[in-house]
This record gives C-alpha cells, sequence and structure tokens, in this order.
C-alpha cells in the first residue's frame, strides 16, 4: 500500500493521478486534514485518511499498514522541521519500508535560505531507521506561469537573478517521477537531482510570455532588496517574500541550474518545455 501525504494540494493530487496509471485504486491512500474537501479524491476509488503535520496521532493511525509513503514537503515555512519529524517518526511506528521525500535542487551542498528546512529534514531521514529515496525538485516552470496575469498587465518580469538560468519543468513532471519512484523496486538509498532537460533566464522568459501572448513582456532585474520589497507590496508576507528573493539571487550564482537530466531518465521522456506550460497558463 502507498501513502500520500499532503494529497489535496497541488503536487499530491498529480501524484495520485500517476499511481493511478501504475497501480489499483486499492493501493493506494491518500491523506488529508480535512478529508471533507477532497470529494475529488475519494471519486477516485483510493483510500482517504485524515492526518495533520501537526497532530502526531493521526499520522500514525493514517500510515497504518503503509509499505511506501510519499512525504510531501510541507507549505508551512519555518515549521517544517517538526512536522517532518512528526511524518518519519511515524513512518518509523508503523513499520513503513520506504519512505520518500520531495527536497530541493543540489540540497546538500544549496546556501538558499529555501534549502535550510530541507536539508535538516534530510538530516533527519538519514538517522532514522526507515529506508528513504530523495527527490530533490527543482523550480517548477508554474512558479512563474502563476503570475502571468500580472506580467501581461505590467507588461513587466521583476526579478532578481540576472542572467542566472533556471532549469524548470512542470509540476506534472516532478509528480510522475515521485509516481515512478514510488511504484518502481530498489529505490532505497537514493538521491535525485530532478530538473528540466532545458533552462532559461529571466529575460528568454519575458520574451517567450511575449511571443506567445502577443503583448510585449521586458524583464526589469533589480537588487534582492528592492525585489523582496516589491514583493511584499504584492501582497506576500515579509518572510516568504525574503525566501523568494533569496531563492533568485542564488539563481543567479547557477543554484537552480542542473544539465544532468536525471528527471528526464526517472519519467522515461522529455521534461515538459516551458512553451508547453505558458501557453497552458495563457488558454
Amino acid at each position: 500500500m502507498i501513502v500520500v501525504t499532503g494529497a489535496n494540494g497541488q503536487l499530491g493530487r498529480l501524484v495520485i493521478e500517476e499511481l493511478l496509471l501504475r497501480t489499483a485504486a486499492e493501493n493506494i491512500v491518500a491523506t488529508v486534514r480535512n478529508p471533507e474537501t477532497a470529494g475529488e479524491l475519494a471519486a477516485l476509488g483510493i483510500q482517504l485518511r485524515q492526518a495533520d503535520y501537526d497532530q502526531p496521532a493521526t499520522l500514525t493511525k493514517a500510515f497504518a499498514g503503509a509499505e511506501k509513503v510519499l512525504l510531501i514537503s510541507s507549505s508551512a515555512v519555518g515549521q517544517r522541521v517538526p512536522q517532518h519529524q512528526a511524518v518519519i517518526h511515524a513512518a518509523e511506528e508503523a513499520g513503513v519500508q520506504l519512505l520518500a521525500y520531495t527536497s530541493i535542487l543540489h540540497c546538500d551542498r544549496s546556501p538558499l535560505q529555501l534549502a535550510e528546512e530541507h536539508q535538516q529534514t534530510e538530516a533527519l531521514l538519514n538517522a532514522s531507521s526507515v529506508a528513504t529515496v530523495i527527490l530533490r525538485n527543482g523550480w517548477y516552470t508554474e512558479n512563474y506561469t502563476m503570475s502571468i496575469p500580472v506580467m501581461l498587465e505590467m507588461k513587466q518580469l521583476f526579478g532578481c537573478a540576472a542572467e542566472g538560468r533556471f532549469s524548470t519543468a512542470s509540476r506534472h513532471d516532478y509528480a510522475t517521477a515521485a509516481a515512478t519512484v514510488l511504484t518502481t523496486d530498489n529505490q532505497a538509498g537514493k538521491v535525485y537531482e530532478l530538473a528540466g532537460d532545458h533552462s532559461f533566464s529571466l529575460a528568454e522568459f519575458a520574451a517567450l510570455l511575449s511571443r506567445q501572448s502577443g503583448t510585449q513582456v521586458s524583464f526589469q532585474n533589480l537588487s534582492e532588496t528592492d525585489f523582496t520589497r516589491g514583493l511584499v507590496q504584492a501582497g506576500l508576507p515579509e518572510g516568504f517574500a525574503a525566501l523568494l528573493a533569496n531563492a533568485e539571487s542564488g539563481a543567479a550564482e547557477g543554484w537552480l541550474f542542473d544539465d544532468s537530466k536525471q528527471l528526464q531518465a526517472l519519467i522515461g521522456r522529455p521534461t515538459t518545455p516551458a512553451e508547453d506550460t505558458v501557453q497552458a497558463a495563457l488558454s
């Protein structure tokens, strides 16, 4: 039995869909904080179980009988480590044979502030009694396409990555990778650096968006401080805005670039071109 945590999130739902292409519905358990909001998942014929990273007792119960668990990293930046520790402990208690974790690209050596909680989580995984597989996911193309309406309105793409390159893939690509790992033997101990086949700078992304939308969008590079301030003015919490700006500054130094093509090899096909994800967003 395969358990997917955070299954009601954007990545979790896609992982479930991919798992259903590879195994029967009765082999899949989706854990969610509130099952009443997961009707679409229940309609797929899989089992729903209530689980909350902040309520360890629910995790132990949710993992009962599980052979494999996918720990999708929490979205609660600043609270991830104790939440992930609770999941790891519950997996140990349940006798889980394989625990997969969605980490960040080049986690072991990344200077990005976003990597810190992932580094701590990977250390906890390494110290646990559960066999693990680490999926170090790169940037999602959707990190930028979700802001396309604002870019088109302002005719500007603001950032602080300078000429840094982003090896992005679609959220669906990363979901496919997770489902593949969960349904393939001999994964224990493996660490995957997952990123798109191709990369772009933010200036190139702006040019791509301009071509596909018919609206001229230009890239304006800011300082990390000014970009953080702009994100806060756009409504993001100050701490999270600072993390995103720090990540872009890290991209300027190459920390969100990877050309190993491990993601392509794992999923058995080329990763989704940024052009396709942009077009889907425009549609």
